[in-house]
């Protein structure tokens, strides 16, 4: 069964069309990864999905069912923009009454659960505003977590964190898929994105032009060479010649790309006079994909 299936959703906001026939479908289980550009119609699709707008047209059923259903509600956890907590109150007291208001009886043993999930038992008396970004971060995916449910929805949760703060919320979200809760996650950082989910939807202009698995990313994924050496500029030079993309990454490597052997490299290079310090085979990963694959739709 999907957790999520979207069929020709469409939104309007005045004279700005948000969505346009969007269809999406997020397996049960999933870690879906749902990237776009800024106004692409991300976070309305979420507030959608969670009940927070009323769509103008289209479908929303979430394992099965309407996503209006009472009882399908209930199963849904939700983080979008910022958690609302009272600054003033600890991290405990803060959960303990959202634990109040979704009618939980074993309140205080939910509260725990949720804290330890998140790695947050130490944090509990520390009130809310005292907290690092990181750390309210956590606390509002806590808040998302109570009542044990079965689809929860993220927009944004690791902008903003440090390296440590990313790897806690990255290990929280694998926990949560291996529990059997299905996570839809949208983020602008898609390096961290890509070590956690297992499906991903791209969508653009507010409609879906992309889905696939990370299997399927992986297969898509651009093989290149990339080499390094003292003679940089010559070495481009001749490699431009003969191949029709070649560019310098980040960290100082000529990448060569179009399937070329590494081989060929170095004995083209030698004969032109350029001699390789080192030289691998990689692929490019998801943020490069995802940039390659909007060039395409812009030309």
């Amino acid at each position: 069964m999907n957790a999520i299936e979207i069929k020709n959703l469409t939104k309007r906001f005045g004279e700005k069309q948000a969505l346009s026939g969007l269809n999406m479908t997020v397996p049960e289980g999933a870690i879906y990864g749902f990237i776009g550009e800024n106004g692409s119609g991300k976070s309305t699709t979420e507030k959608i999905i969670c009940g927070l707008l009323h769509a103008d047209g289209g479908e929303v059923k979430l394992f099965g069912r309407q996503h209006t259903d009472g009882e399908i509600r209930a199963r849904l956890g939700v983080l979008i923009e910022t958690p609302g907590c009272f600054p003033n109150c600890t991290v405990w007291n803060n959960l303990m009454i959202q634990a109040e208001n979704l009618g939980i009886s074993n309140a205080k043993e939910e509260v725990i659960k949720v804290l330890k999930l998140v790695r947050m038992e130490g944090a509990a008396g520390n009130k809310f505003k005292n907290c690092s970004l990181g750390m309210k971060q956590r606390i509002g995916i806590a808040m998302a977590l109570l009542g044990d449910p079965k689809l929860l929805v993220l927009d944004e949760p690791i902008n903003g964190l440090d390296a440590d703060g990313m790897r806690i919320v990255r290990e929280v979200l694998v926990d949560l898929a291996k529990s059997g809760c299905t996570v839809v996650v949208s983020s602008h950082i898609l390096g961290e994105l890509e070590k956690v989910a297992t499906h991903y939807g791209i969508v653009r202009g507010g409609k879906m032009i992309k889905e696939m698995t990370a299997e399927q990313l992986y297969a898509s994924c651009r093989t290149y060479v990339a080499l390094q050496t003292k003679s940089k500029e010559q070495a481009k030079r001749a490699l431009l010649c003969k191949y029709a993309r070649v560019e310098e990454d980040e960290k100082g490597y000529l990448r060569v790309y179009d399937a070329a052997k590494p081989e060929e490299i170095v004995t083209y290079l030698y004969e032109n006079g350029v001699l390789i310090n080192e030289i691998k085979t990689d692929k490019i990963g998801l943020e490069e994909y995802y940039v390659d694959l909007m060039q395409e739709r812009r030309s």
